[in-house]
C-alpha cells in the first residue's frame, strides 16, 4: 500500500500558505509559534494514523468500528432468552459480566460515558443481574435498588421499560398505552399511519402492536417490590392533563383505545395481527435481521413466536442467529451486544480520510473499498418508495443488510468516497454515482432539506402519544445530512442546481444565533457545524459570508485551553452545554475541518488544534476516545462509533496538511 503526505500525489492539493484575510488578529500565530514544527507534527501523526487504517482494513474491502451503546442492548438480550426459554450459562454469565463492569459507584448505570445515572436503563440492567442470579441484598444490587426507588421505581420508568417487564407479570398490561394492531390497516394520508413513523420507530411499533393485544405474561422467576416506591400501590393514578392540550387529548385518545380493546372485532383484529405479520416477515434482511437494528429484531421475534412461529422455524433461526452477530466478546470474557453495526458508514468514511490524507487514488485499498460499496448499493425500492413511488432506487444503507431502508446521509457520503477513488472501472463507477445522486436528489424533503431515511416525514402526531416517550419517532430534515448531500451535489458539479440551492437556503436559514448548526446525528452543535461549513464553502459561499464568519467565531470562542474541542451529549437538554466538554479526537477534527473550509488555515486556533490531535496521538496512530459523539436520538440514545476516533482526525491532518481535497479524472468537474 502507498501512502505520502508531502502533497506530491495527484489527489491532492498543496496546503494554501497564505493566511486568510479574514482571520481574527487574535488567531494569527505570534512570534513564539512555530508554524513549521506543527505542520511537521501533522505530517508524522498523519502518516501513523494511515498506516493505522490501512491496517484494520478487512479482505473484502470494508472497515467496521465496534458501536457502543448502553447495557439496556444487553439487558433486553437477556429478557429475550428467558421470555423464549434459550438461556444457556455461558451467554448469561458474560452479559451479566459486562453489566455489572459498566455499573457506576453510586449503583446507577449511564446512556453514554461520563453522563448521569439513568432510570430506565438501571432497572433493566438491575433486572437483568437478577435474572443472571445477583441477589437483591448483594451491596451492589441494593445500591441500585435504593437509586431506583428515589426516584420513583418503576411506575417512573419510561413505556419500553415497562412493557418487558409486562412480559412477566411485573407490570400490568393494562397499566401500559394501548397500541392496536389495527393501525397497519390506516393508508399512508391517514394521521398516525405507520408511514408517519421514522423507520426505527415503524419496524419497533409494528411488532409491538401484536405483542399489546397478545399481552403475554411468561411466569417471573422472583419479584421486583424492592424497585417500587409502594410494593403494595407500585402504579398510583396519574392525573389527566387538561383536555384542550394535546398531551391531554392524547391521553384520552389512549383511554378510548383501551375501551376499544374490549370491543375489537375478534375477526378484523386477527385480520390485522396476520397482516402485521406478513409486514414484519417481507422486511426481515437476508441477514435475518430486521432493519440492522437490535429494537425491532428482538420485538419482531416476539410478536411472531406470540403468533405461533416455533424457534425451528427459518424466520426465527434466521433472526436469532442475526442478534448473535451483533456480539462483541471481549478479552475479559464479557460479551457486549451492538445496538447495530455500521460497515458501510465506516467505510466511506474511512476511504474519504485515507484519500484525503495523500493515499493515492488508485491504491489497492481504496479501489478494493470502492468495489465493496459499489456492490454494497441498493437497487430495490423499500419503505421510502411509499412517499416516493416513482423515484429509482440507488441509495446505501448504514448496515451490510439493511435493503428496506437505505439513508440520505451514508448515500452521499457514499458518493464523496467513490468520487475519490480512481477505480479502473470507470463506467461502472460514474453508474454506481449517477444513481445514487438521483436518489439522493429524490429525496429532498418539502422544505428543501434532507433527512435520514424519509422524505416529508414529519407529522406533528407521533411524538404526542403517549406510547411514545423515548427519543426519536419521526424522521424530519437535519443541518448535518442536508450538509453532507449539499457538499456531494457540489463535488457533482450541481451547487447551482435549484434543488442544491434550496438546501442551502434551508441551511441559512436554521443556522442558530450563535452561530453553530444543531447535530442531529453526532454531538452536537460541534458535529452540525462541523458538517455544513464544508458544504457552504464546496457550494460556492465565500469565506467571507457572515453565515460562516459567524460560524468560525463560535468555534474559537470554544476551543478548550488545551486546544481541543469537546461536547457533552447534556447540549441537547442545555444549551449552556453548546460546545463545552472534554476535548475529543473526533470532535477536534470536526472543528477543525469547518475551520479549514473557512479558510482559516494559517490562525492560531488550527495550530492548537492541530498540534493537540498529534500530541495526543498513540504511539500505534490511534486516538483514545472513552466520550460518546455519536447521536441515535438526541440525548435519549448515544452511540460511541470506535472508528470516529480514526477517520476523522485522520481527514482533519490530512486537509491541514495537503489542503482541500481535489477528486481524479472520472468525466467530473472539480469544484464548481
Amino acid at each position: 500500500m502507498t501512502a505520502t503526505t508531502d502533497g506530491s500525489t495527484g489527489a491532492m492539493k498543496p496546503r494554501a500558505a497564505a493566511a486568510s484575510e479574514f482571520a481574527h488578529q487574535t488567531n494569527t500565530p505570534n512570534a513564539n509559534t512555530n508554524t513549521t514544527d506543527v505542520l511537521d507534527a501533522a505530517r508524522r501523526a498523519t502518516d501513523r494514523a494511515v498506516a493505522h487504517l490501512l491496517a484494520k482494513q478487512d479482505d473484502q474491502g470494508w472497515w467496521k468500528g465496534d458501536l457502543e451503546t448502553n447495557v439496556t442492548m444487553d439487558a433486553e438480550d437477556l429478557l429475550l432468552r428467558q421470555f423464549l426459554g434459550i438461556q444457556d450459562e455461558k451467554t448469561v454469565g458474560a452479559a451479566a459480566l459486562f453489566i455489572r463492569g459498566e455499573q457506576r459507584d453510586d449503583g446507577t448505570w449511564a446512556t453514554f460515558y461520563g453522563g448521569p445515572g439513568d432510570l430506565s436503563t438501571t432497572i433493566e440492567a438491575y433486572v437483568a443481574l437478577r435474572l443472571a442470579g445477583d441477589l437483591p441484598d448483594a451491596a451492589h444490587m441494593e445500591r441500585a435498588a435504593a437509586w431506583i426507588r428515589e426516584r420513583g421505581g418503576i411506575a417512573a420508568s419510561r413505556v419500553f421499560t415497562r412493557i418487558w417487564l409486562a412480559l412477566f407479570g411485573w407490570w400490568k398490561w393494562d397499566d401500559l398505552p394501548e397500541l392496536p394492531p389495527e393501525l397497519i390497516f390506516l393508508p399512508p394520508w391517514f394521521p398516525l399511519n405507520i408511514y408517519d413513523f421514522g423507520c426505527w420507530a415503524r419496524q419497533t411499533i409494528v411488532p409491538l402492536t401484536v405483542v399489546s393485544a397478545k399481552r403475554p405474561v411468561r411466569p417471573a422467576p422472583f419479584a421486583l417490590d424492592e424497585l417500587h416506591t409502594n410494593a403494595r400501590v407500585p402504579n398510583p393514578p396519574k392525573q389527566l392533563a387538561t383536555p384542550t392540550s394535546w398531551e391531554g387529548a392524547f391521553q384520552r385518545l389512549d383511554k378510548a383505545l383501551h375501551v376499544y380493546r374490549k370491543f375489537a372485532p375478534a375477526r378484523l383484529r386477527g385480520a390485522a395481527m396476520k397482516r402485521a405479520a406478513r409486514w414484519i416477515i417481507e422486511r426481515q434482511e437476508n441477514d435475518g435481521c430486521w432493519g440492522g437494528i437490535q429494537p425491532p429484531a428482538v420485538y419482531s421475534l416476539i410478536a411472531l413466536h406470540l403468533l405461533g412461529y416455533d424457534l425451528d422455524h427459518p424466520v426465527m433461526r434466521a433472526g436469532l442467529e442475526s442478534l448473535d452477530r451483533f456480539t462483541v466478546w471481549r478479552e475479559d470474557g464479557s460479551r457486549m451486544i451492538e445496538a447495530c453495526q455500521s460497515p458501510v458508514w465506516d467505510t466511506c468514511l474511512a476511504t474519504i480520510a485515507l484519500a484525503d490524507a495523500g493515499v493515492r487514488p488508485d491504491d489497492p485499498a481504496l479501489v478494493k473499498a470502492a468495489d465493496w460499496m459499489m456492490r454494497e448499493q441498493i437497487v430495490r425500492p423499500g419503505d421510502w418508495a411509499v412517499r416516493r413511488p416513482e423515484l429509482e432506487p440507488g441509495g446505501w444503507a448504514f448496515e451490510f443488510h439493511n435493503d428496506n431502508y437505505p439513508d440520505i446521509d451514508d448515500t452521499a457520503e457514499v458518493v464523496l468516497a467513490l468520487r475519490r477513488v480512481a477505480h479502473p472501472d470507470r463506467a461502472r463507477a460514474e453508474e454506481t454515482i449517477e444513481r445514487g445522486v438521483r436518489w439522493n436528489l429524490g429525496m429532498q424533503s418539502r422544505n428543501g432539506a434532507w433527512a435520514a431515511f424519509d422524505a416529508d416525514n414529519t407529522s406533528p402526531f407521533p411524538n404526542r402519544l403517549p406510547f411514545c416517550d423515548f427519543g426519536e419517532v419521526i424522521d424530519p430534515p437535519s443541518a448535518d445530512v442536508t450538509a453532507h448531500v449539499v457538499e456531494m451535489l457540489a463535488v457533482e458539479g450541481k451547487a447551482h442546481d435549484p434543488r442544491t440551492r434550496r438546501g442551502i437556503e434551508w441551511l441559512l436559514g436554521n443556522q442558530e444565533p450563535n452561530g453553530a448548526w444543531f447535530g442531529r446525528w453526532g454531538v452536537n452543535y460541534v458535529y452540525g457545524t462541523g458538517s455544513v461549513v464544508p458544504a457552504l464553502t464546496a457550494a460556492g459561499l465565500p469565506t467571507a459570508h457572515p453565515a460562516i464568519r459567524r460560524a468560525v467565531d463560535w468555534l474559537e470562542s470554544v476551543q478548550n485551553d488545551d486546544g481541543g474541542w469537546g461536547e457533552d451529549l447534556r447540549s441537547y437538554r442545555t444549551a449552556d452545554w453548546a460546545g463545552r466538554g472534554a476535548s475529543t479526537a473526533s470532535q477536534t477534527a470536526w472543528a477543525l475541518l469547518a475551520l479549514l473550509a473557512a479558510g482559516e488555515q494559517e490562525a492560531k486556533s488550527v495550530e492548537r488544534g492541530v498540534a493537540w490531535l498529534a500530541e495526543t496521538q498513540r504511539e500505534d496512530g490511534s486516538w483514545d476516545e472513552p466520550y460518546f459523539t455519536g447521536t441515535g436520538f438526541p440525548w435519549d440514545f448515544s452511540i460511541n462509533y470506535n472508528l470516529y476516533r480514526q477517520v476523522f482526525p485522520l481527514t482533519a491532518l490530512g486537509r491541514y496538511v495537503h489542503g482541500e481535497p481535489t477528486f481524479p479524472d472520472l468525466g467530473i468537474r472539480e469544484g464548481t
